[in-house]
């Protein structure tokens, strides 16, 4: 059995609209703790695995790289400890242990600066050589990517550009949900722009079109997949959830681990329960025994499944890394090398099963996302509202930046969470900018 793992790494943008100042240190975080980690192993246990880079996120990582972004988080690790204000220190202290908050000032600057690394990266309890060491590594990620891909060793994929819910913003209506936004919203251009504008930063920043395509959230539909096609992707990875609803069937290693096509478009569909393993579940365990018993797994399925069949494992390669000892770099290594040696697993990049692939049977998809339903962004009162603001705000100042970037799903992923004032006030802060671009409010 073939064995192919995408790992999806997105940030949404955390630039302010108007001062341009980065409201929330999350790419700067995991630059150097995650996103260089991913591309390190990579490239030391030679394991195929596939990244999905969204645009957004590349856009924001290449703005530290050449030192134009600053954040509020990154001022207080940088500054005199002792000019730091209460506030400042709080918001240090959640980077470290619990008890930490007894701890000097420069001891606390200092510990939450080094948690922004991976153990990978050399460590040292001077702040200059660290702020050296961070700005050495935000410079290099981008071009480590670049060299990897370059030479073959990881498959690249991406997103549409500000990774937006593409089946809900070609028609809102399709969510299903009960209760739904009083405003219709249904602007397939503004899909198909944010398709074609991530593309063309790939190949920007990469020297070719990509081939693959991961629809934020997972969440396509029959008129997503003829527009990805349609802007030259050959295949795309989304899950398991879509394929039961699109097929009515019992789940099945027969059905799952065979790709299928709509409207031009290879869909592979990813195993949820063996994804949900690593994002959930396995940071519990020893590395080592998270790994035998995943590997029984896989076996376990390989019996039920053809002898050409792929297994897609495919989750966030960011945050579940927090949970696992040493930010999960001893849990890859095993996960990578032990893959590699088991008889009857072929680990493979999606673009090299293509060829080898039998032709894939057409399907009639029902739209959903990685979930299976739209809850999780459309349907409460906070989340509708959000819809409403944002029909009105695309019905009056027409199609621009700023209603492409609050069209990002990661907004209505919050709303209605407690503590998300920040996420709030950037979709309204984009908002009121392109109010503003067209000088009515």
């Amino acid at each position: 059995m073939y064995l192919s793992i995408l790992w999806h790494l997105h940030q949404p943008i955390y630039r302010s609209p108007d001062s341009g100042a980065y409201i929330l240190p999350w790419v700067n975080y995991h630059l150097t703790k995650n996103y260089y980690q991913m591309a390190a192993l990579v490239e030391e246990e030679g394991y195929p695995c596939t990244m999905n880079l969204v645009p957004c996120l590349l856009e924001q990582m290449d703005q530290y790289g050449r030192g134009q972004a600053k954040d509020t988080l990154q001022r207080a690790l940088e500054m005199d400890p002792e000019r730091l204000s209460p506030s400042q220190v709080a918001r240090l202290v959640k980077f470290l242990p619990r008890g930490a908050e007894n701890r000097s000032r420069r001891e606390i600057q200092v510990a939450a600066l080094r948690s922004f690394f991976s153990p990978l990266l050399a460590s040292s309890e001077d702040k200059e050589e660290l702020l050296a060491l961070q700005q050495k590594i935000q410079k290099q990620v981008i071009p480590y990517f670049q060299k990897l891909h370059k030479s073959g060793a990881v498959e690249l994929t991406t997103s549409a550009y500000y990774h937006p819910l593409l089946p809900l913003l070609f028609d809102i209506g399709v969510s299903g949900e009960r209760l739904t936004p009083s405003l219709p919203f249904s602007h397939p251009e503004d899909g198909v722009s944010q398709i074609e504008k991530g593309k063309t930063y790939f190949r920007r920043l990469f020297g070719d079109d990509p081939r693959g395509f991961w629809p934020s959230e997972g969440g396509i539909s029959a008129e997503v997949a003829r527009a990805v096609a349609g802007q030259g992707f050959a295949f795309a990875v989304t899950d398991e959830n879509i394929l039961w609803k699109s097929t009515a069937g019992a789940p099945h290693p027969q059905l799952l681990y065979t790709p299928h096509a709509c409207e031009g478009l290879t869909l592979f569909f990813r195993d949820r329960e063996l994804s949900d393993l690593i994002s959930f579940d396995y940071y519990r365990w020893n590395e080592k025994d998270a790994v035998s018993h995943l590997l029984a797994k896989l076996e376990e399925k390989r019996r039920a499944a053809p002898d050409e069949a792929i297994c897609v494992i495919a989750l966030d390669g960011e945050n579940p890394w927090a949970g696992y000892r040493e930010n999960g770099v001893p849990f890859l290594r095993e996960l990578y090398s032990r893959v590699r040696q088991t008889e009857g697993l072929a680990p493979i990049f999606f673009r090299d099963y293509l060829p080898i692939m039998k032709t894939p049977a057409e399907l009639r998809l029902v739209p959903g996302t990685w979930l299976g339903s739209f809850a999780k962004w459309v349907g409460s009162p906070a989340k509708n509202a959000a819809w409403d603001s944002l029909a009105r705000a695309r019905e009056h100042s027409g199609p621009s930046e700023e209603i492409y970037i609050a069209e990002g799903s990661d907004w209505f992923w919050w709303f209605g969470e407690d503590n998300v004032s920040e996420f709030a006030s950037l979709f309204e802060g984009y908002l009121d900018k392109a109010y503003e671009q067209k000088g009515r409010r």
